[in-house]
């Protein structure tokens, strides 16, 4: 809430993107009063928003009303029903309500529990004022428990309410991929198994887990990014042309291509294609137990089972203390037969897609080197997304994500098919790393596994 949801509000709030009555009431067992609430959030909008002036900030905190309670016990989510139906009076409507679930997993059950019995989840008019649900990753902590929350969940809402949030595709570079595979036509047919060698998806950070042990030890790497984000980015490199930026349609594309993910069964396809470690130092970190086996660096290797994509090896790339900060899709395409190569070396167009940072596009070519002699030398076509709109502020992608739910758009969000395949793939490798801990290797910190 403090470094995303009220900085990304203040921010909907100056582009006058809020409705006209707009209230957000926080739910949590601290005692506080209202106005220590509101302070709080003045303090929030000051830490992430600069140059803004106290007037502006005092009016937005207006919207903010506070009911204590606690996620177990009854009388809070009562208490918070009341203060709802005084607001639906003073207003004399049937308000819209979205219900933001910004809690640790381990409180989901209990919370949608009590949703249902005080009936908060329950439109207050047939005809009038929609309740929509916002959930955070992880959905579950494997593929079971995913299926039992998304059964408890079903029991309250219908799949168009429930907004299941993954905030890389939210991104604006992230968003731009369709916009890029699909309006420009020269990359249409080599954009399948034929045209493309392999597809790399690296997603690497310096830092360590910081702050998040206690929540980051028993998740690990492959749950914390790799079930969610990076398999997103699968999805959206490899699905085919929805026809239309529609929800419907781009959601039931991405679940397809995630649903023919090729699941690695066997212990020695596992032990083959599925690297593990974790950078030394780790167990030192507070908030992680001193015998952790937790992963914080994976690397597999995958294929798709779909007809575009049979034989193009997929690899997921991920962990903490590397190297270098990035994301990065790299897509090495095949070079043509027969080839009109120098000697047997085969020339190959690497095509990088950057998310963060320096977010971008560059296309690897070759041409001659000037000269008598026929010697080649790679270039770049170089796109770079800053320079090219210079000017332009780019939204955050909780911004987006939350005036996507206001608008009823789930184009963004994560469909119950699409997590229900990602968790079917994950769960093979994460019971085999649980059951040999001797999988698990140390890396030095700031290094490559």
């Amino acid at each position: 809430m403090r470094r995303k949801l009220v900085p990304a509000l203040f921010h909907l709030y100056q582009e006058n993107k809020l409705p006209a009555l707009f209230q957000v009431v926080g739910f949590s067992r601290d005692e506080l009063s209202e106005e220590e609430f509101r302070e709080s959030i003045r303090n929030m909008v000051k830490a992430r928003v600069k140059s803004e002036d106290e007037q502006r900030i005092n009016k937005f905190a207006r919207f903010f009303r506070y009911q204590q309670g606690f996620f177990e016990e009854q009388q809070g989510y009562e208490a918070l029903g009341s203060l709802l139906g005084r607001q639906d009076g003073e207003w004399r409507l049937c308000a819209n309500k979205l219900f933001y679930i910004a809690a640790s997993p381990q409180f989901y059950e209990t919370i949608f529990r009590g949703l249902a019995n005080s009936k908060l989840a329950e439109p207050c008019s047939p005809e009038e004022g929609w309740t929509r649900i916002i959930v955070e990753k992880p959905f579950g902590k494997d593929l079971k428990t995913a299926q039992k929350l998304d059964k408890l969940l079903g029991k309250l809402f219908q799949e168009e309410q429930i907004y299941r949030i993954d905030h890389y595709l939210g991104k604006e570079t992230v968003q731009n991929i369709l916009a890029f595979r699909f309006s420009n036509s020269f990359l249409n047919p080599a954009w399948n198994a034929t045209g493309i060698e392999r597809i790399h998806i690296s997603l690497f950070e310096k830092r360590g887990i910081g702050e998040r042990g206690k929540f980051y030890d028993g998740i690990g790497a492959l749950r914390d990014v790799g079930q969610n984000h990076m398999l997103q980015l699968v999805a959206l490199f490899c699905m085919e042309n929805p026809g239309v930026f529609d929800a419907d349609a781009v959601r039931e594309n991405r679940a397809s291509i995630l649903k023919s993910l090729k699941i690695l069964r066997s212990r020695a396809k596992i032990e083959s294609m599925a690297k593990r470690a974790q950078y030394k130092g780790y167990t030192q970190e507070e908030g992680v137990e001193k015998n952790s086996k937790t992963e914080t660096y994976f690397r597999i290797e995958t294929a798709l089972e779909h007809k575009n994509w049979k034989g193009v090896p997929i690899i997921l790339e991920s962990g903490k203390c590397l190297t270098e900060n990035k994301v990065e899709v790299a897509v090495t395409f095949r070079h043509p037969t027969p080839c009109l190569c120098l000697g047997e070396e085969h020339y190959k167009n690497v095509l990088h897609y950057r998310i963060q940072p320096q977010e971008g596009i560059h296309i690897s070519f070759w041409v001659k080197e000037p000269g008598d002699a026929m010697e080649l030398q790679q270039k770049d076509f170089m796109f770079n997304y800053k320079d090219a709109f210079e000017g332009h502020a780019i939204s955050d992608a909780y911004e987006r994500l939350l005036f996507s739910v206001i608008r009823g758009d789930q184009t963004l969000f994560v469909s119950t098919q699409e997590v229900m395949a990602e968790w079917k793939f994950v769960d093979p490798i994460i019971r085999a790393w649980q059951k040999d801990a001797s999988s698990l290797g140390i890396y030095k910190k700031n290094s490559m596994p």
